[in-house]
């Protein structure tokens, strides 16, 4: 059974069927609805319903409160159809974003490499011949067996080879999805994944330099991007700054210092925070933010800049931009978060994280 979905101001109306929540069904028409931890936790996905009867399902209620309940609003994550539904929901419009329409795929586990002692490079061949549309920066939900469920992540590979998708997984301790990555997984598994997700990608309409800040596994999205920038002929300044605590947990570094000798418009610098004093490193030491301000001189306009990486390496580089007279219409970040992360208290600096 399904029912009618109208989206309003668009005022486009979609199937949604039974069972099937707000957010899934605008995401998979190829609607984007603001949306972040898909929990129910962070009230980020927050609209009206104008008309009709919905089931609140798991929406938390510190997220969603009965007074709002009663006044007809709902979170899109959580929501399901009881009726034909009218909605009335903050439609953003992006130049650069593509809209596309998420989709469940097929494939199998070509290739797993041990890229630093905590991050393995996944890699996954869908059945579909013409692979998954997505733009750089978008992430996947992978489905995991033995009731572990999907997981969020980063695409690291570029969207000119569609077929052949692949993660940077870092493990985390007491995490069942990215232990079984780790211990488990092996090559000819049997996968499905759901995708593409997310509004972060290169605002490539604005014509200006790119700055790019990772740390540790956040390097996925950046990767995709800048082999994006480069093979799309991208011809101002791109500059990506890479952090990790040691040389052994640096990886991808030869491919990046390759391709900055290749393109003159490509600046890589790798940074080192742990890294014993008397290492044979002669690189950049210290923190993603640091080295950035000592990169620009402190001086950031002009610039869009994107970030990926763990909460506090974000916190430091927004304010160390900010202070460089950087502000919030130029700054970008991963939205998508976990059940935790949602209940956790963001940078007072930045209201859109």
């Amino acid at each position: 059974m399904s029912y009618d979905l109208t989206i309003e101001p668009i005022g486009q109306t979609i199937a949604i069927e039974d069972g099937q929540t707000i957010l899934d069904a605008a995401l998979r028409a190829g609607i984007y609805l603001p949306h972040a931890c898909c929990h129910g936790l962070c009230a980020t996905c927050k609209l009206k319903v104008a008309d009709g009867q919905v089931d609140h399902g798991e929406a938390s209620s510190f997220a969603l409160m009965d007074f709002e309940r009663e006044e007809g609003l709902c979170l899109a994550c959580c929501a399901r159809a009881e009726s034909d539904i009218v909605i009335e929901a903050e439609i953003e419009e992006d130049p650069d974003a593509r809209n596309l329409p998420v989709r469940d795929f097929a494939g199998t586990v070509t290739r797993i490499e041990r890229l630093t002692p905590t991050i393995k490079g996944v890699w996954v061949t869908l059945d579909d011949p013409d692979g998954m549309d997505f733009q750089a920066g978008q992430y996947v939900t992978l489905e995991l067996p033995d009731g572990i469920g999907a997981r969020a992540f980063s695409v690291a590979s570029a969207p000119s080879d569609p077929r052949e998708i692949e993660f940077n997984i870092r493990i985390v301790p007491g995490g069942r999805g990215t232990t079984y990555v780790h211990e488990t997984m092996r090559e000819g598994d049997r996968v499905r994944i759901t995708g593409p997700y997310g509004r972060f990608f290169v605002k490539k309409s604005a014509d200006v330099p790119v700055i790019l800040m990772a740390g540790g596994s956040g390097l996925s999205s950046p990767r995709s991007m800048i082999l994006d920038l480069l093979s799309d002929g991208f011809d101002k300044p791109i500059t990506l700054i890479y952090g990790q605590r040691t040389r052994e947990e640096l990886y991808y570094h030869l491919e990046f210092l390759e391709l900055a000798q290749k393109h003159l418009n490509f600046t890589y610098v790798p940074v080192l925070s742990h890294e014993p004093p008397g290492s044979d490193w002669r690189g950049v030491r210290g923190f993603v933010h640091e080295a950035a301000k000592a990169h620009f001189g402190n001086d950031f306009r002009g610039h869009k800049a994107y970030l990926c990486g763990p909460p506090l390496m974000i916190d430091a580089a927004i304010t160390t931009l900010m202070q460089g007279r950087l502000f919030e219409r130029d700054i970008y970040t991963e939205k998508f978060i976990s059940a935790a992360d949602a209940q956790q208290v963001r940078s007072p600096l930045f209201k859109a994280i």
